[in-house]
């Protein structure tokens, strides 16, 4: 006689996402994912609300298999290469206002005036230090909008400062430490306009979309494959709620406005001046060859500086079918 073992469903699924706009915080604070999963007893809890020292590292080492991460890919992709069984079920891609920031009296106007200059990379005590990949990438951008490379400027470490973000690296441009800093998102605008800083190259202004590849562009959904494999109709549904969070932004700019509030801790203005139009076309969820093509060019990026244990194939980590059965469940 053939045994029949069944796999006992978790009584908990947790989920991470980063203090940026995500499909995730949206359907975290309308109530739609513990409104899901509670009929059948299963709590839905985020790692935001728990502490550290419980929580520990997992929003950046992957190590917990019922959750569910909506982050920046810098990490996502980290937790693969070191060998975290993880798979890539979303993409999402949002503006999210990167630039490149100097002293108001500075000479740099453009991305030739980087040439030379001494730029700001940050130095953080993480286990993987997105901030400085974030920094790193983003100059390499706009030094790539001249022909130049990140070979032609000076690399200058500045720790991090725990008193907020981008606070090491601004105060640094004040004292004449660095020449140009790059930052991105709600918070980076009004901690810019609290130092003086002035933009000299808006990323969010290029056309190409390669030079705007950076953590957050684009964002992965990852779960844990074991979860994946044994209870593949709790991702489903878990993806079919955020889905359902991105439709309904695109018709609630207000409460969007609230709630990325919320999630990034920066007030209307740096809400407005770093999210613009952001609703259903910019947290809509895909993998698109597209967006799979930017996080694999971000994937070698991240290789070749050594932010990585190993290399990671992004088109095999990606698994399109839990998205496409979540779209088709809504009708999609």
């Amino acid at each position: 006689m053939t045994e029949i073992t069944t796999v006992r469903r978790p009584g908990e699924l947790w989920f991470t996402r980063c203090p940026v706009p995500t499909a995730t915080g949206i359907a975290a604070d309308r109530g739609w994912l513990a409104d899901e999963f509670a009929p059948e007893g299963i709590a839905v809890r985020s790692l935001q609300d728990i502490p550290r020292d419980v929580a520990a590292d997992h929003h950046y080492t992957h190590a917990l298999p019922a959750l569910f991460r909506e982050g920046g890919n810098v990490p996502a992709l980290w937790a693969r290469s070191r060998g975290e069984d993880t798979r890539l079920v979303g993409l999402t891609w949002i503006e999210e206002g990167q630039a490149i920031l100097v002293r108001d009296d500075a000479r740099i106007t453009g991305p030739e005036d980087l040439r030379g200059a001494r730029l700001a990379l940050p130095v953080h005590r993480l286990p993987i230090d997105f901030w400085r990949a974030m920094a790193l990438r983003g100059f390499e951008g706009a030094l790539s909008l001249a022909g130049l490379g990140l070979t032609d400027a000076v690399p200058v470490d500045v720790p991090g400062s725990t008193e907020g973000q981008w606070e090491g690296e601004l105060a640094a441009l004040t004292r004449g430490d660095v020449d140009a800093v790059y930052v991105k998102g709600a918070p980076a605008a009004e901690t810019a306009s609290h130092y003086g800083a002035v933009v000299a190259i808006d990323l969010d202004a290029v056309p190409d979309r390669r030079v705007r590849a950076n953590n957050g562009t684009p964002r992965p959904i990852t779960v844990h494959r074991r979860l994946l494999d044994e209870h593949p109709d709790l991702v489903d549904r878990f993806l079919a709620v955020l889905l359902r969070a991105a439709s309904w932004a695109h018709d609630n700019p207000d409460e969007v406005a609230r709630i990325l509030g919320a999630e990034t801790g920066a007030g209307a203005t740096g809400v407005a001046d770093a999210y613009r139009g952001v609703g259903h076309t910019s947290l809509g969820i895909d993998l698109s060859e597209e967006r799979l093509e930017l996080l694999a060019s971000q994937e070698e990026f991240l290789a070749t500086h050594g932010f990585l244990a190993g290399r990671v194939d992004v088109g095999a980590w990606a698994d399109p079918e839990p998205l496409r059965r979540a779209a088709a469940g809504l009708g999609g």
